[in-house]
């Protein structure tokens, strides 16, 4: 049966072999033979910008996506909050197609909101405002005109910080807001169907909006063993990576 296949939020990077083995063994043995693979953002620890696409970690995973391209698959990228720096020299390399956040797209019949999942998470107001100011395209060209280890060593840093500031939120501010997935469904007309990743919450919410059923799925985080949602015209499976 025709299907399509959904991922998020693997953070991939090479003090992470298990989950880059994870991967590669996804893209051999799982997507080979899918109508399309969408991955809702944070492909990657983080993206430091194209002029790092060299790297032969990174070209090892563009050329991933390269083979299963050139099987049939079509492949939609969804910046995340870790790799929303990357451009047009990865996505050719990689033959795939960058997708705006957030994207509605007819999934057999199905109409299925598509997002990465931060902007939902409108609680943390420090995070969003940290997100307005990393996504102002003068700010990008400034930060991009740096060297690239200059570059590295601030995302590093950012890193590290933002791991710390975690340890004091609470935990509900950093899950999405309702009142937000509402706003969001309202301006799409509340299709019946909306996919994300982001909180690293796996589950599968009905809701009822405006006397409308909507399903919302959330992808799991590959921290561990993975995971994948597939869906065809008969509705979504969330189904383990099985290395």
């Amino acid at each position: 049966m025709p299907h399509s296949l959904f991922i998020s939020d693997l953070h991939l990077c090479p003090t992470r072999p298990h989950v880059t083995q994870l991967f590669l063994h996804f893209m051999e043995n799982t997507t080979p033979g899918a109508e399309a693979l969408y991955v809702l953002g944070d492909l990657f620890e983080y993206w430091a910008g194209d002029d790092n696409l060299n790297d032969p970690f990174n070209h090892n995973i563009a050329n991933a996506f390269s083979r299963l391209a050139a099987h049939g698959t079509a492949i939609y990228l969804m910046h995340g909050n870790r790799d929303f720096l990357m451009g047009e020299a990865f996505t050719q390399a990689s033959h795939l197609t960058l997708l705006t956040d957030p994207s509605l797209v007819n999934l057999y019949g199905t109409p299925t909101l598509l997002t990465h999942g931060d902007t939902l998470c409108t609680d943390d107001a420090d995070y969003q405002a940290f997100r307005v100011k990393v996504r102002d395209p003068e700010w990008q060209a400034e930060f991009l005109a740096q060297p690239l280890a200059q570059r590295k060593a601030t995302i590093e840093e950012l890193r590290r910080k933002s791991e710390a500031e975690k340890q004091l939120k609470p935990s509900a501010i950093m899950d999405v807001n309702p009142s937000a997935v509402n706003a969001l469904l309202e301006n799409y007309a509340y299709p019946p169907r909306i996919i994300h990743g982001h909180t690293h919450r796996p589950a599968h919410h009905i809701l009822q909006l405006n006397d409308t059923p909507c399903e919302r799925w959330v992808l799991p985080a590959w921290e561990e063993n993975g995971g994948y949602l597939r869906c065809d015209a008969a509705g979504c499976t969330p189904l383990p990576v099985n290395p």
